[in-house]
């Protein structure tokens, strides 16, 4: 008994991803969602509707931008930004919301610790299921800016695996964030954090629009190093910097799902 207790406390990044019975609450999430699909999708039109307004509307009005030491239209200098936006919605609201319910209201964990799953398991798999919904709105947002001409260059091929790191990232924060979570209520906070996030993440407008303190916070943000990323790639402006912005990604959602892990354990096992 002591074994089984204490086991999933010590916790390392090999261990958490090496684990296989994670895929089985993968399989399980996606029979779930065989009925409900259309929630599944809903999730991509925001993004899309924001691209489509902004190439209808202000792109004639703002004018060319900056990327790099490339000149590109208004429209195409927002759409890595919103892509990176649509990698973090996707992610999140599994990652939230539905994980509270699992973990608060339907009790599923609980079931699911019967079997031979541990809570590495149930972290790993709730992460793995968040990572392919945003995946999922990532690709098809990417097949859009193609068809729109927003694609500005071959390495923009490099935007799909910069989305599933933005998934990854946001995924980590989000499971880890809802396991302290208690009620509802609680989610206001979330929003919170997410609506200022978005508006100042350098998506609409070049950071250097922004004070200089401003600017500071900006840079320390998660969605401002996602948006930085797709747009650097989808561009070519390549440089040491998005090797940065990889890394700070990379290390976020590896201690969102350490503490993820932690927080399971103490909240499930007895």
């Amino acid at each position: 008994m002591t074994a089984t207790v204490t086991t999933p406390l010590r916790i390392t990044p090999l261990s958490i991803l090496g684990s296989r019975r994670a895929l089985r609450l993968i399989e399980r999430n996606i029979y779930v969602y065989r009925r409900s699909w259309i929630i599944f999708v809903s999730g991509f039109f925001e993004p899309f509707f924001y691209l489509l307004s902004i190439g209808v509307g202000l792109n004639k009005l703002v004018g060319a931008l900056h990327i790099g030491n490339r000149l590109v239209a208004y429209t195409a200098y927002v759409a890595p930004g919103l892509l990176a936006s649509s990698a973090m919605n996707g992610a999140l609201f599994d990652a939230t919301f539905n994980m509270f319910f699992r973990l608060k209201i339907a009790k599923t964990y609980d079931a699911i610790l019967s079997t031979p799953l541990g809570p590495n398991d149930v972290a790993l798999g709730e992460l793995g299921w968040s990572l392919i919904r945003g995946s999922t709105y990532s690709g098809v947002f990417i097949v859009v800016m193609a068809l729109f001409g927003y694609v500005l260059s071959p390495w923009a091929i490099l935007c799909l695996p910069a989305a599933v790191l933005i998934g990854f990232a946001f995924a980590g924060v989000g499971l880890a964030a809802t396991s302290f979570m208690r009620t509802w209520q609680d989610f206001d906070k979330v929003s919170l954090a997410i609506i200022p996030m978005f508006l100042f993440s350098a998506t609409f407008y070049p950071l250097s629009v922004y004070p200089g303190w401003l600017q500071l916070v900006v840079r320390a943000t998660p969605l401002y190093q996602a948006v930085a990323l797709e747009r650097g790639l989808d561009a070519g402006a390549l440089s040491a910097s998005l090797v940065g912005h990889a890394a700070y990604l990379a290390v976020l959602g590896l201690a969102g799902l350490v503490v993820t892990s932690r927080r399971l354990a103490r909240l499930l096992l007895p």
